[in-house]
């Protein structure tokens, strides 16, 4: 996918609503916007909330998404489309209802992975519950990484909609996601204005910032390409950068996520991913950098001036922001006196002792 926006040239925009950012961007076709709140920021810095907490945490910043469409004028019915099953990680009908929006359709539909001798060769939606309407308001909520099943999903929405004599005004996203659903979006949205000439665009709200990807194992050799979260490259709230470096060891996770699906309705099985994933960092702390591993995970690479950190943050219009960026240099400094060693044997102690009750 080719684009004429520039993700480097991009800023953020503070709203009137703390902790809803506008992401400014030349040339893009639809609205995007990072939301930051207290219960995200634990649920994504922290993989020992789980289950029902995990959903419930996500209840006040989206809430803070619906206050800005409801007061930049979205009102009415809308439609909600859950994405089986990380979809239904989001607190979406909860909130509209809270917000004074009419639900008039909670729509449904399946992405699977076709896996064949062990190795996935591609996604399939298996069954459906979709109803159409002219002028359609949807609602979805899920994970984007590699935007394969936004695609998919959403071709197949489109397809659906326009066979059966419905038709789309604005489509609203709520995600944990990462710079490839800009991508994704912008692609679809001349795609669904072919079929829906009223079409507004999207409105994607992302939950603490927009992330990126692995696109390789990374420093320490085994991420997941395609599906494992870091900030380098991509564009994370004031707030959340806060957050993490304030609770230091959260930058070493494996990602802001871990398998969402799991973390809600298979705690045991997510409980064993952390696990596996501190056990492997802890045989490669012997072999691993500390300092290139958190620069990757931190975005640049110190030292780095004021002016240089708002550029590369993309917080050129956010304000004074001085303490942060000493805090980053504070967190920084101390990241030296540490090990990888250190860092994993205490991760995987504190697992145990707050999740050993789901195993």
């Amino acid at each position: 996918m080719s684009h004429e926006y520039n993700l480097k040239d991009s800023n953020l925009a503070q709203t009137r609503i703390p902790g809803v950012y506008r992401f400014e961007c030349e040339n893009l076709k639809n609205h995007y916007f990072i939301i930051s709140d207290g219960g995200t920021r634990r649920l994504m810095a922290s993989p020992e909330v789980v289950g029902f907490g995990s959903y419930q945490s996500m209840v006040p910043a989206t809430m803070k998404g619906m206050q800005y469409l409801t007061d930049n004028g979205l009102e009415g019915k809308v439609n909600i489309l859950t994405i089986l099953r990380g979809g239904l990680n989001y607190p979406i009908e909860e909130c509209a209802f809270r917000a004074g929006l009419r639900v008039t359709n909670m729509d449904f539909l399946s992405c699977e992975r076709i896996i064949e001798d062990n190795v996935i060769k591609g996604l399939d939606v298996r069954y459906q519950k979709v109803r159409t309407c002219k002028d359609c308001v949807l609602m979805i909520g899920d994970i984007i990484a590699s935007g394969a099943t936004l695609k998919m999903c959403m071709d197949h929405v489109i397809n659906w909609f326009h066979d059966h004599g419905g038709s789309f005004k604005r489509i609203i996203f709520f995600t944990i996601g990462g710079t490839k659903a800009i991508d994704v979006m912008e692609d679809l949205t001349e795609e669904i204005k072919k079929l829906s000439p009223n079409f507004e665009g999207f409105s994607c709200f992302f939950y603490e910032g927009i992330f990126r990807v692995y696109e390789d194992a990374g420093v320490l050799g085994f991420q997941v390409p395609d599906i494992d979260f870091y900030w380098g490259g991509g564009i994370i709230s004031p707030e959340f950068r806060e957050y993490v470096v304030a609770h230091g060891f959260s930058l070493y996770e494996k990602c802001i996520i871990y398998d969402g699906g799991a973390r809600r309705y298979e705690i045991p099985d997510h409980v064993q991913e952390v696990k596996k994933y501190w056990n492997a960092v802890l045989e490669a702390s012997g072999t691993t950098d500390i300092m290139e591993l958190t620069y990757e995970r931190i975005g640049y690479r110190a030292p780095i001036e004021y002016d240089e950190w708002l550029k590369t943050t993309h917080f050129q219009k956010l304000g004074d922001l001085r303490v942060l960026y000493s805090d980053e240099r504070v967190f920084l400094a101390k990241a030296e006196t540490l090990t990888l060693r250190q860092i994993a044997s205490t991760r995987l102690e504190q697992i145990n002792q707050s999740l050993n009750g789901y195993e």
